[in-house]
């Protein structure tokens, strides 16, 4: 099991990167709460990280906190509910709300995020009360703020465009809510991070 990696990051475009660790490039997908905090392309970053093995391939999850990871991994254990379907809960809400929506059987809350309909969101609820109890809110929230500090080299608006896509969003939602954000100057973490903001107010 890969459990961290550190090295410098070459590439970023939402939900992937790629991690030089000594001269080997590893790819890996990440939430939106993590590409908010990392570093420009071409500097040093550390990546906690989950490995999933499956018969067609071996994909790999990195996060900067353990509490995201953590949230991760007890999303998975979920049932129905997939490494892609948890990138997009930590992508489109934070650790805090979620905890919030589960205590409190928020499921008008969870449905508002991409990719999770009414079934799957009382889903969550019934199997995750429990074991968010278990593990301590306080911790999942170590280490957990967001702050946009990449930048990317082109075309922001066309890659938060399909960073949406990726988290789930139809091409043509993605698209307006890119535009209903964008401006000159705004990167493309901090587009994507505003049109999920827009997203969740106006649901």
């Amino acid at each position: 099991m890969i459990g961290r990696l550190s090295g410098r990051l070459t590439e970023k475009q939402p939900p992937q990167l790629l991690l030089d660790v000594n001269g080997v490039g590893y790819e890996v997908e990440a939430p939106m709460s993590t590409f908010y905090q990392l570093p420009a392309v071409g500097e040093n970053t550390t990546l906690l990280t989950h490995l999933v093995v499956r018969e067609d391939a071996q994909l790999l999850y990195g996060f900067l906190t353990s509490g995201e990871r953590q949230l991760f991994r007890t999303l998975i254990k979920v049932s129905g509910v997939g490494p892609k379907l948890a990138l997009m809960v930590l992508s489109g809400v934070s650790i805090e709300e979620f905890v919030r929506c589960i205590q409190q059987g928020d499921v008008a809350g969870l449905t508002r995020l991409p990719g999770i309909g009414k079934k799957t969101a009382e889903r969550l609820i019934v199997e995750m009360r429990d074991k968010l109890k278990d593990a301590g809110s306080s911790e999942l929230n170590t280490g957990l703020s967001l702050s946009a500090t990449g930048v990317v080299e082109t075309g922001p608006v066309e890659q938060a465009t399909m960073a949406l896509i990726s988290l789930g969003y139809k091409q043509n939602e993605a698209s307006k809510m890119v535009r209903a954000v964008a401006s000159e100057g705004l990167t493309t973490e901090e587009i994507i991070r505003q049109a999920l903001k827009a997203s969740v107010t106006q649901s």
